[in-house]
C-alpha cells in the first residue's frame, strides 16, 4: 500500500470504501485517502467525519446522502465552511471486491476534470463511457 502523500487532500473516501482504491488511485498520482486509513477518522461521526472534510478543504466521496446532505445544509444555514460532498450510487458501482475497476475509473476522471467550481459543493460520481 502506498503512503497518502503530503499536502492538501483531493479526496476522502468514507469508510464503507476500501483503502485499496484510495492506494490505487494514489499510484496514478492523485492525494487521495480512505477514512479507515486514518485512526483519527475511523469511527468518528457523519458531523465530525464533515467538519474535518470542510478543515481540510477537500471533497468526500459518500453513498451516505440521507446523513450527509442535511448535514451539509444545516453547515451552510449556520455560515460555516462547507465541504465538496461527491455521492455515489452502490447500484452505479456495486462495492466489489473482485470488480472495483468502474469505480476507481470513475473517481480518477472526476479527478481528472476537477471539481466542480464554486458555488457548487455537491455532484454524483457516473461511470466513464468507454
Amino acid at each position: 500500500m502506498s503512503a497518502p502523500k503530503p499536502g492538501p487532500v483531493e479526496l476522502a473516501l468514507d469508510e464503507m470504501f476500501s483503502p485499496k482504491i484510495a492506494d490505487v488511485l494514489r499510484e496514478r498520482g492523485r492525494t487521495v485517502i480512505a477514512v479507515v486509513e486514518r485512526v483519527d477518522l475511523r469511527a468518528v461521526t457523519d458531523d465530525d467525519l464533515y467538519a474535518w472534510a470542510a478543515a481540510e478543504r477537500c471533497w468526500l466521496l459518500t453513498e451516505n446522502v440521507k446523513d450527509f446532505r442535511p448535514i451539509m445544509l444545516r453547515t451552510l444555514q449556520a455560515g460555516g465552511a462547507a465541504a465538496g460532498l461527491l455521492f455515489a450510487s452502490s447500484r452505479t458501482f456495486p462495492r466489489s471486491r473482485q470488480n472495483p475497476g468502474p469505480l476507481i475509473e470513475a473517481i480518477h476522471a472526476w479527478l481528472a476534470k476537477g471539481p466542480p467550481a464554486p458555488p457548487l459543493i455537491e455532484d454524483w460520481l457516473f461511470p466513464v463511457q468507454q
